[in-house]
């Protein structure tokens, strides 16, 4: 009996058409690990074959069907027993019946809306997987395999610039400006700091890139804080008058997109937080939030046409779902990076 280990049992292999010429991108496992997945975007097709071998040559396996699913999942660390499904197509590979031989099994699912981008933070995971069961009477023979899903976004090029001031009466008064608002994965934050009245002892001032993420509703909310950079800005006294440029580049770091309230579960947002320190240790902040986002690659025109039935506005927050076929990676690779080039030193500028 198979309950006793004397039965047929079988492993299972995903192959994803088109794998060896897709990209990959690395996400962050639950254990901090990071590991690389294909890449796919919204509305593309994910296809391939699954490949079933018998571990016992000769010997039939019983099935009560054969199926593949594709799932996106939201999952709360602090609610692991329920597992929020947001997408989920089924499809049926081989009907109730016996396996006398391997088996390569084709499917398909076409246009595939992944509205979310793959996330993995401090209390939430966002994952999108394949699942094959072959269903048994006893215990079933499972196989998933994980992908990962970029969403993209496209501001229009009034990007506003953000002006703030820094004040304590009679004592304090600081002007600080970045150059825009809003900020792709790959761009450059330059603003500048003015001193136009110090009448503290100043040490020292950062500026810092925030991350907060925001998991739950009302009273069960959960906040989380992490300081993902920190620029030093000045270590010394400024004078009245003074101005400091600001240049701190992205690249760098580990960021996500600006996600809000995805699927009603939870949120990321980024805050340009500065920080000035007096001679008695006293802390000062000021912070202001930035939207970031994965800008999409210039050279495809279809994902273009795609995007433009979005709204500029929104980000990772399932407004909608461009449909597109996302190939030729390596031209694309190499577009981005010069555009990311250019832009960086019309920025520096």
């Amino acid at each position: 009996m198979s309950f006793f280990g004397f039965g047929q049992s079988a492993e299972i292999s995903i192959a994803l058409d088109g794998q060896e010429n897709r990209r990959t991108a690395e996400i962050k496992t639950e254990d901090g690990k990071r590991e690389k997945y294909y890449l796919y975007f919204d509305g593309e097709t994910v296809s391939g074959n699954v490949n079933i071998a018998l571990k016992k040559k000769g010997s039939k396996l019983e099935h009560q069907g054969i199926k593949i699913e594709f799932i996106g999942q939201i999952e709360l660390y602090y609610d692991r027993g329920n597992h929020h499904e947001f997408t989920s197509l089924v499809k049926e590979l081989v009907r109730p019946g016996e396996l006398t031989h391997d088996a390569n099994l084709n499917f398909e699912f076409s246009q595939v809306e992944k509205p979310y981008e793959s996330y993995t933070g401090a209390n939430v995971r966002l994952r999108y997987f394949l699942r094959v069961t072959i269903v048994k009477r006893l215990s079933d023979v499972v196989k998933e395999q994980d992908i990962v899903v970029h969403t993209l976004s496209q501001y229009p090029e009034l990007n506003s610039s953000i002006k703030m001031e820094v004040g304590i009466e009679d004592c304090l008064h600081i002007e600080f400006e970045y150059n825009k608002s809003k900020y792709h994965l790959k761009d450059v934050i330059v603003g500048k700091i003015y001193f136009l009245l110090v009448r503290i002892k100043i040490k020292h001032m950062e500026l810092q890139v925030i991350k907060r993420e925001t998991t739950g509703t009302g009273p069960n909310t959960f906040n989380e804080n992490e300081t993902i950079a920190k620029y030093e800005i000045m270590d010394g006294a400024p004078v009245r008058g003074e101005s400091i440029p600001i240049r701190l580049f992205l690249s760098g770091y580990e960021l996500t997109p600006t996600m809000k309230d995805i699927n009603k579960k939870f949120s990321v947002r980024y805050y340009l937080n500065l920080v000035l320190v007096d001679e008695e240790e006293r802390r000062y902040f000021k912070q202001q939030e930035i939207t970031i986002f994965r800008r999409a690659d210039k050279v495809r025109k279809n994902y273009q046409a795609a995007l433009s039935h979005h709204n500029p506005s929104l980000l990772s927050d399932g407004g909608g779902s461009g449909k597109s076929q996302y190939q030729n990676t390596e031209e694309a690779d190499t577009k981005e990076k010069e555009d990311d080039e250019v832009n960086n030193e019309e920025d520096a500028k």
